[in-house]
C-alpha cells in the first residue's frame, strides 16, 4: 500500500460568537496544522474543551472553518473542504467521508436496516447516472444484505432490525451508527467516541472494522477516550493546547 496523504489540514482556525454573553468571541481552533495518510489512524488528544469534537466537525462539515484550509485527495485530485458548496458536501459524504459520532440520528419509522443500508445506496447513488426501478429494487436487495452482515456482526438481534432505532438502548443506537459507518468503504473516516456505551466483546469487534478499514487503505481520525481502544489503534496522536483566553 502506498500511504500518500489523505487528508491536509492547513492552519485551520474556528471560533464561536456566544451571543447570551455580549457577543464575545471563543476561540477554539488556532492555525491547527496537521496531515492523515492512508492506512494511518490519528487519535486527537487534549483536555474536554480544547477542541476535539469542533475538530471533527470541522472535517465533516458540520461547522464552517473561519480560516485555514481541509484539503482532501480524491481520485479526482486536491479539494479543499473549508470552500466546498453544500452540494459537494452532500456528495462527498455519500462515498470519501464516514462519521460515526456519539449519536445515532434517526429518521422517525425508517428501520435500523434500512437506516444502515441507506449509505451503501447513497455510495452507488453517487455513481451513477440513471438507474431504473428494477435496477434499484436489486441494488437494495444487495444493500440490506450487507447491512444484515454487519449487524449480525455487531451483535444487533435480528428481531430490532425491522424497527426504527429509536426506542433502542444507548449500546444498541450505538451500534447503528457504527454499522452505518462501516457498510461502505470510504477514503476519509471519522469516529467520536466510536466505542462509548459499547461492552467488552463489542468493543473488540469496533477495534478489528477499524483495522480492516485501516487495511483498505482509510484514513481515519479519531476521538478515543478509551485508553486501550486508542492505544491499540492509534498509529499517531495529535496533541494540542485551547487557543489563549477559550
Amino acid at each position: 500500500m502506498s500511504f500518500e496523504p489523505v487528508l491536509d489540514v492547513r492552519r485551520l482556525s474556528k471560533g464561536f460568537t456566544l451571543h447570551l454573553r455580549g457577543g464575545a468571541r471563543l476561540s477554539v481552533l488556532h492555525e491547527l496544522s496537521f496531515q492523515v495518510r492512508r492506512g494511518e489512524c490519528v487519535a486527537l488528544m487534549g483536555a474536554s474543551g480544547h477542541g476535539k469534537s469542533t475538530l471533527i466537525k470541522c472535517l465533516y462539515g458540520s461547522y464552517a472553518a473561519d480560516a485555514g484550509a481541509i484539503m482532501l485527495h480524491t481520485d479526482t485530485g486536491a479539494l479543499d473542504l473549508a470552500r466546498a458548496s453544500p452540494q459537494r458536501w452532500l456528495a462527498l459524504r455519500r462515498r470519501d467521508i464516514a462519521y460515526v459520532s456519539q449519536f445515532l440520528h434517526v429518521v422517525p419509522r425508517v428501520s435500523a436496516l434500512d437506516l444502515v443500508a441507506e449509505r451503501v445506496l447513497d455510495a452507488e447513488a453517487a455513481l451513477a447516472n440513471d438507474v431504473d426501478a428494477e435496477a434499484q429494487q436489486a441494488a437494495l436487495t444487495v444493500a440490506r444484505a450487507r447491512a444484515a452482515v454487519l449487524l449480525q456482526r455487531l451483535n444487533v438481534p435480528p428481531a430490532l432490525w425491522s424497527l426504527p432505532p429509536a426506542t433502542f438502548s444507548g449500546g444498541e443506537q450505538q451500534r447503528i451508527n457504527i454499522a452505518r459507518g462501516f457498510v461502505e468503504p470510504a477514503r476519509l473516516l471519522l469516529l467520536d467516541e466510536p466505542t462509548a456505551s459499547l461492552d467488552a466483546d463489542n468493543r473488540r469487534i469496533v477495534v478489528a472494522l477499524v483495522r480492516e478499514a485501516l487495511a483498505l487503505g482509510c484514513a481515519v481520525v479519531g476521538i478515543f477516550h478509551d485508553e486501550e481502544v486508542r492505544d491499540v489503534l492509534a498509529t499517531r496522536r495529535i496533541h494540542w493546547q485551547a487557543p489563549h483566553g477559550s
